[in-house]
């Protein structure tokens, strides 16, 4: 074997986060002035020094904090050149662990479908649903399938969908998509905090056999969406189920992840760069009248959205009994690939303090190449599972030998197990100058 010492590739990285600083403790109350000289005994001298002590106490008595007490350990680590919004709410305790920027809206890409799905089921059962309803929810819910959001969103009234959630749920921070725009449903402008709404709606309030359809869709949610984009990053790459998930992206080229026969049900629809709304409404671009009547009474809010920039965000359940609500909503850099952007949104997830939570073991290390294929065994005759998006990082639970595999002027036998997508890769593709990486264990 040859050591790939010559690479030139960064090792894993492995990320210690800085302690928080604390706030030093206040000062002691200051001494009783002692100087002056020798005052005269007596009872009268002492009664007159108590009084004027007790006349002096008031005017040291500090004024009642009453701003809202900061979450015990906020710990977000948002990575360079990223726009996000974030909160994390523990609903065992009724407050956020997490809020960054928490009420910035940002546009919605496909988490919108949330209220696409409630606005169809408000007032009615999963089961009185006609089949084509149930089946278009149960697409667009688990592997985000455009098409028939679209078909929602024009067979409902288009923005006037978005108008009456926000009244049902109390939303501040959501708004139809911008007048230039109307039947693009994903420009819907949402927040952080409206999104926990969202979920509180759904796990405390909504009727029960609707909370468990959507949510039982959410917790099917499938690797590969529709569109052949990995969908299982942030919340779902970064903690061990039990979760329950509803992502979105837009402004991305190549989301590297390779459709099932079960997803494979429309083209790569979000792969169509930043030029036509990708990750929202690509079959929406002739909007049908529904669709486009309400337009003049599109949200001012939605207006100021920034719809240039990939956005990627991850939203959902947490632990045993949901009992994390998370939703990072994040805007990254013109350019920035889809691989750049799962990473990144896969590190801010994982800096935060979301109770009930548990992490998957292993190594987090970056990668290299494009169209890397993930494997059920530990040689390339075996079947894929996957793609993996180009650059991306992965969880690396251990490694072992198994087929030589050549990349000139590369030859290595050791595979690594990603134990998120159950499967190996060659660790030719890994960004480690030797052949075995150092630090993870033997399988």
């Amino acid at each position: 074997m040859t050591p790939l010492t010559s690479r030139g590739r960064a090792r894993a990285e492995r990320r210690h986060p800085s302690p928080r600083l604390r706030a030093s403790a206040p000062a002691g109350p200051a001494d009783a002035r002692r100087r002056g000289r020798a005052t005269r005994a007596g009872l009268l001298t002492a009664a007159l020094a108590a009084l004027l002590a007790t006349a002096a106490a008031p005017t040291a008595t500090a004024a009642p904090d009453t701003s809202p007490s900061p979450p015990a350990v906020a710990q977000a680590e948002v990575p360079a050149g990223v726009t996000a919004g974030v909160a994390v709410f523990d609903r065992q305790t009724g407050t956020f662990t997490e809020q960054v920027n928490s009420a910035g809206q940002f546009r919605s890409a496909s988490v919108v479908k949330l209220l696409l799905a409630l606005d169809v089921l408000w007032g009615r059962t999963p089961e009185s649903l006609p089949a084509a309803d149930r089946t278009r929810i149960d697409t667009m819910l688990r592997s985000s399938n455009d098409a028939a959001a679209s078909t929602i969103w024009a067979n409902n009234g288009g923005g006037a969908i978005i108008d009456r959630m926000v009244a049902r749920l109390g939303l501040t921070d959501t708004a139809r998509p911008p007048a230039t725009h109307p039947g693009y449903w994903g420009y819907t402008a949402m927040s952080a905090r409206d999104t926990v709404r969202i979920y509180r709606y759904l796990l405390d309030s909504a009727p029960a056999p609707v909370r468990d359809y959507v949510l039982g869709n959410l917790r099917q949610s499938t690797r590969c969406a529709s569109d052949g984009y990995d969908q299982h990053f942030g919340i779902a790459g970064s903690f061990n189920r039990p979760w329950a998930v509803k992502q979105g992206w837009s402004g991305f080229t190549s989301g590297g992840c390779t459709p099932t026969a079960a997803t494979a049900t429309a083209p790569a629809a979000k792969a169509a760069g930043i030029a036509a709304p990708t990750a929202v409404a690509t079959a929406t671009a002739a909007p049908t009248a529904k669709a486009a009547a309400p337009a003049a009474r599109a949200g001012a809010g939605a207006a100021a959205v920034d719809l240039s920039r990939p956005a990627l965000h991850t939203t959902g359940l947490v632990g045993p009994g949901d009992r994390a609500i998370v939703a990072v909503l994040t805007l990254h850099p013109t350019g920035t690939t889809y691989g750049k952007a799962y990473t990144d949104v896969g590190r801010l997830t994982r800096s935060l303090n979301v109770p009930g939570a548990t992490r998957p073991a292993g190594t987090w290390i970056g990668t290299w190449g494009s169209g890397v294929r993930v494997r059920a065994q530990a040689s390339t005759d075996s079947a894929a599972i996957t793609t993996l998006p180009a650059g991306v990082e992965v969880l690396v639970g251990c490694q072992k030998r198994g087929q030589q595999v050549s990349v000139p002027p590369y030859v290595n036998d050791w595979w690594a197990h990603l134990p998120q997508l159950g499967g190996y890769m060659t660790n030719i593709y890994l960004s480690s100058p030797d052949n075995q990486v150092p630090g993870v264990p033997v399988c």
